[in-house]
């Protein structure tokens, strides 16, 4: 295994110590690199003394982003402990079992959050309000980090059962970062605002440690608000900036969308589902283009991109892949799929997760039999032009009458209507067919299922047409912006 310090912050600290890092957005406080690494190394001085943290050790955290918590990243870095992101949003059952799967040294709890953690954890919790009253101190011993030593775990969200802990590296970090920069070109003048929320790979990896690492500034948000996200983007000259298509749409019909200058914007960032023509097209108005991706939180996660100059003419599309990822596609033989057919996207990389933490069995699962390859549960093709497109999750397909129905190809027709915001389609009991397929819809106009039903005739196989349309003004979203389909399959 090899030694990995790359230690970001104090490299800053270095070279642009003047130099803003990160702004908080709701209390307007600001720090540069030089202070952010003096606040990190006295928080490392501290869980040291304090805690006896040591390298492999885990912290739990209950908080939204802070410069603290910042901080606190950046001594996971020089110490090599890992944090374990938690999601303040599930209830105590849920947070208690993750608790008792991760087993941290430390609890760190903002008191707000004190109700989520469970009297049993009490004699290991501790206020997350202490990193800011620790210390700051220009220097302290760093020992050695490995490579493949834990910089998080991120659990998932547990759409298919119990939550699982994704491993996530120092080197998973570092290879992220440069695949993200060669594909954005990232440098130290890039700006953002991050509105994702600390408990998801996004809010962390899509672009706040690739910007950490290349010396750029942050704006954090600890909520999503359309309309004051709007007044930062053109207030700090953010050039990039990443969302799901719910909080662009949601940005769109604010007021100020229409006077408010985003001509500082290179492109936006989109991820999570596709993104309406018409949407794109809102957003071309104000001359700002849309970058639409591919991830996954066990890899990367940034892995693919499409280019803004191609968002309509490879719509539905999630680009090429990132520079340092090598893909497969393998076809339901077993076999390396030809252009325009289907099969599992299999990926290899520096970018790997090494496995989900305590769970030998789902870290076998996910991985070919030579262990060479992460088997992502998604169906893709590519095309002739090496552009991907994602067909659906394997567990998302249904079987009707025989065939192998795959919803998102039936939502990527859906969404090419312009009068249609959002669509997911599900698969339901069905005593003739054994599975068809069920529309949830949330349209711009009024439309009607005969409408929207001779639509998908005349664009599909009739086995793919689905039986059942629902109508909604919005569709469930889960904590990260997306579409709930489990809600949905619960309606």
């Amino acid at each position: 295994m090899k030694m990995w310090q790359h230690d970001w912050i104090s490299r800053w600290a270095l070279y642009s110590p003047e130099k803003l890092a990160i702004k908080e957005q709701d209390s307007d406080m600001e720090i540069t690199y030089a202070s952010l690494n003096k606040k990190a190394n006295g928080i490392l001085n501290q869980l040291q003394e304090m805690y006896h943290i040591t390298s492999g050790d885990r912290i739990a955290v209950f908080a939204e982003y802070s410069i603290d918590y910042i901080a606190l990243f950046s001594a996971a870095q020089k110490l090599g402990f890992a944090i374990v992101p938690l999601n303040y949003r599930l209830a105590l059952p849920e947070i208690t079992e993750i608790l008792h799967d991760s087993a941290p040294r430390l609890i760190l709890v903002e008191n707000k959050f004190r109700h989520l953690v469970a009297d049993e954890f009490s004699n290991i919790s501790h206020d997350f309000s202490i990193l800011g009253e620790m210390k700051e101190m220009d220097y302290v011993f760093i020992p050695e980090v490995m490579e493949d030593t834990l910089l998080f775990i991120i659990y998932t969200s547990g759409t298919t059962g119990k939550p699982k802990g994704v491993k996530y590296t120092h080197k998973m970090a570092f290879w992220n970062s440069i695949n993200t920069a060669i594909s954005l070109h990232l440098s130290a003048e890039s700006r953002t605002i991050n509105v994702m929320p600390p408990f998801h790979t996004g809010g962390w990896n899509v672009l706040l440690l690739p910007f950490l690492h290349h010396g750029a500034f942050i704006v954090l948000s600890k909520k999503f608000e359309p309309g004051i996200v709007l007044q930062e983007l053109a207030s700090q000259k953010c050039n990039i900036f990443m969302g799901v298509p719910t909080m662009l749409s949601m940005m769109a019909q604010e007021e100020l969308f229409k006077q408010v200058d985003l001509s500082c914007l290179d492109y936006i960032i989109v991820g999570g589902e596709s993104m309406p023509i018409p949407l794109i097209e809102t957003y071309a108005t104000k001359g700002v283009a849309i970058r639409q991706g591919y991830g996954m939180t066990e890899v990367g996660p940034n892995l693919t991109s499409l280019h803004q100059d191609d968002a309509i003419r490879k719509i539905g599309s999630i680009g090429r892949p990132n520079f340092y990822v090598n893909h497969r596609i393998i076809n339901e033989h077993g076999k390396d799929a030809s252009p325009n057919e289907s099969g599992e996207l299999w990926l290899r990389g520096p970018m790997v997760t090494p496995g989900y933490w305590h769970n030998n069995v789902a870290t076998v699962e996910a991985f070919s039999a030579d262990g060479e390859w992460f088997k992502t549960g998604d169906i893709v093709i590519e095309d002739e032009e090496r552009y991907l497109y994602i067909v659906d999750r394997l567990k998302n397909m249904y079987i009707s009458g025989g065939e192998n129905v795959y919803p998102a190809e039936i939502e990527r027709v859906l969404r090419k209507w312009p009068e249609i915001r959002e669509c997911v389609v599900i698969g339901v009991k069905d005593e003739k067919w054994g599975e068809v397929g069920k529309a949830f819809i949330s349209a711009y106009s009024s439309l009607t299922e005969s409408q929207v039903k001779a639509y998908c005739v005349s664009q599909m196989a009739k086995f793919k047409v689905p039986k059942y349309y629902v109508f909604m003004d919005q569709l469930p979203k889960s904590d990260s912006g997306k579409i709930d389909r489990k809600a949905l399959k619960l309606l």
